[in-house]
């Protein structure tokens, strides 16, 4: 098993990026290595942590400003060779159709739910761990 796992998130606001991390905690599941945590609040430094390499999973919220989550989401998927799995945090269950024209591998509703977002991560994280295993 890999020492740990990157998991990115972004969000302009500090609460939500906090959020993320505690619903996730230090392993979302127990057959999953420990997660280090690549909090980003701009799309520039986005986009500069995916092309330095070493993000497993992303965790983009659909609610940021100026950049939404969706619209960044379908950014790194055109642009970041081998992109990351995107987990997108949208503003309400009714917009999950949004997450799948963005090409988000998975969505949880804000406000964050602990549960559903420490299993939505913990199933792409083990995709992404399986592949490039």
């Amino acid at each position: 098993m890999r020492p740990t796992a990157t998991v990115l998130v972004y969000s302009d606001d500090a609460s939500t990026r906090e959020q993320v991390r505690l619903a996730a905690g230090r392993r979302p599941a127990a057959d999953l290595p420990p997660v280090e945590f690549l909090e980003c609040a701009t799309l520039p430094a986005v986009l500069t942590a995916l092309e330095e390499g070493g993000v497993d999973v992303c965790v983009l919220d659909g609610e940021a400003v100026p950049a939404g989550g969706m619209g960044v989401c379908r950014q790194i998927k055109d642009e970041i060779f081998q992109c990351p799995p995107v987990l997108l945090l949208i503003g309400r269950p009714q917009d999950a159709w949004l997450a799948t024209w963005s090409r988000a591998e998975a969505a949880v509703a804000h406000p964050v739910d602990p549960v559903a977002l420490a299993e939505a991560l913990a199933g792409l994280l083990r995709k992404r761990l399986a592949v490039g295993a």
